[in-house]
């Protein structure tokens, strides 16, 4: 393969726009909505329509000097690169971009996760001669159960403790409607509660065609109407005076984080869900073997790991250690 025309801060050069800058740049192109990938202040933003909505509502509308739609699987020629989004399964509207130029195929990933989720278009494997994956999750460690397992341990909890009030803590972009779905789909047909963090992103998701089913702002109702019911709140809430207000709640989070028992406990968190909206182990593995890939660039997590084991299947493999793209406030899970 000829030299990579993408540089190993995900420049693409010969047009000078960035992938998921961490600082303003003139062109940008966003792969979703989370604000380690997604910051305010670039020039020009292209992203596919839910990103850029998602954008607005979270950092305003003129959180950019110009954004440019683009949809799934139309590509776009931008100064003699190709681009083309195709969905990455992560959150609503989160892309892989693929990038063609001088017959070179490259493909970033993003967050990307490969497992059924009704609140995120679905993922798409593209081939490509070099790959740049994410790996939030890239140690054998993380092989994560099948959600609706973890749905049915906490509504078993629920039941078993009619007098308490379930608090799970998700992130607000992403996490929470899909946990709420989750419950959906395992026949959860009451109202859920919400912090009132999670307030706009619901309506926006339910807005573009997302049904969550009856949601409730927790801050209208009385302390005792919360025995029984489970309430969504962002992690932070899970120690403050916020969450005390409730009858002796029961503290979860849903994350793939905990299926670490270390960090269960120090979150204080009795009710650990693994419910990850990244690939794991497996799933990244066989994503790089998909692709038919024969150069990865590894980010944004346990590099070393997985670069040793796409070196061992005779792969060139190397971490990129973007600094930016260490685990944000928003999207480690």
């Amino acid at each position: 393969m000829a030299q990579p025309f993408l540089d190993r801060d995900l420049r693409v050069k010969p047009i000078n726009a960035w992938i998921d800058p961490p600082r303003p740049q003139g062109r940008a192109i966003i792969t979703h909505g989370h604000s380690d990938h997604a910051r305010p202040g670039h020039g020009a933003v292209l992203a596919t329509p839910d990103t850029i909505a998602i954008m607005q509502e979270r950092y305003g509308p003129d959180c950019a000097g110009s954004f440019q739609a683009l949809d799934y699987r139309t590509p776009l020629d931008v100064d003699g690169v190709t681009v083309t989004l195709y969905p990455a399964g992560h959150i609503l509207g989160s892309a892989q971009v693929l990038l063609e130029h001088e017959g070179q195929r490259i493909v970033v990933t993003g967050d990307y996760k490969r497992l059924p989720d009704r609140t995120a278009q679905a993922f798409e494997l593209v081939e490509c001669d070099l790959l740049v994956t994410e790996a939030t999750f890239g140690l054998p460690v993380f092989q994560h159960p099948d959600p609706q397992t973890e749905v049915v341990r906490l509504l078993r909890s629920v039941e078993a403790f009619p007098e308490r009030a379930h608090v799970i803590g998700c992130y607000a972009l992403g996490k929470a409607q899909r946990m709420i779905s989750l419950l959906r789909e395992a026949g959860y047909d009451v109202p859920i509660y919400l912090h009132g963090a999670m307030l706009s992103l619901c309506a926006l998701y339910e807005e573009r065609g997302i049904a969550l089913g009856e949601l409730r702002h927790a801050l209208d109702v009385p302390k005792e109407q919360f025995a029984g019911q489970i309430v969504i709140a962002p992690p932070s809430a899970l120690k403050d005076r916020w969450s005390r207000r409730l009858p002796d709640p029961v503290l979860c989070m849903a994350s793939g984080w905990m299926s670490v028992k270390q960090r269960a406990r120090q979150s204080g968190v009795e009710l650990p869900l693994v419910i990850s909206d990244h690939a794991d182990w497996n799933e990244l593995r066989q994503t790089i073997a998909d692709t038919g890939a024969h150069k990865i660039w590894v980010t944004h997590g346990a590099e070393e790991a997985l670069v040793y084991h796409c070196r061992q299947q005779g792969l060139e493999a190397e971490p990129l250690n973007i600094q930016a793209f260490e685990e944000g406030e928003e999207e480690g899970d």
